[in-house]
């Protein structure tokens, strides 16, 4: 479900509401090595898939808690549009928690709430955003986070 909005004045009624759901990612393997070589965190919970099965308290490889926090951003994409915004800016993370692992292959999505919306001095809007990033089966979110965006016109 997106949340459709033609404005940024439109955000403001918006306060305190679920913003939507996006659909499903997975995050196969082949996704947390690309993300290990990326950032250079080879840790073996996430690389050896072996060891990982043998090993690990979680019962074999798990993504990196930094990536499936970075998948926020494309789900986040699914969540709300405002047609009258020119840019969009990640402005910042208020607290995160990486609440669960993701297996490999684990499937997530993103439950946005809109917490608050301020002008800003010199045009545009900052929005905090209440987002949980559900794990598919699990009972709690893999993270839950307060992101903070910016939108201008």
């Amino acid at each position: 479900m997106t949340t459709h909005v033609a404005t940024l004045a439109d955000l403001k009624p918006l306060e305190g509401e679920p913003l939507g759901t996006s659909s499903w990612i997975e995050v196969p393997q082949q996704r947390i090595n690309a993300f290990a070589d990326a950032t250079d965190d080879h840790q073996w919970i996430h690389v050896d898939p072996d060891r990982a099965r043998a090993e690990s308290p979680f019962g074999g490889p798990i993504a990196h808690g930094y990536l499936t926090l970075s998948l926020i951003i494309p789900m986040w994409g699914e969540v709300l549009e405002v047609d009258s915004a020119t840019t969009a800016v990640n402005y910042g993370l208020n607290k995160v928690r990486f609440t669960n692992p993701v297996p490999a292959g684990g499937r997530v999505r993103l439950h946005a709430a809109l917490l608050k919306v301020e002008d800003l001095p010199k045009g545009g809007v900052q929005l905090t955003v209440d987002g949980r990033i559900e794990l598919e089966g699990a009972e709690r979110p893999a993270v839950v986070a307060e992101a903070v965006y910016r939108f201008f016109e």
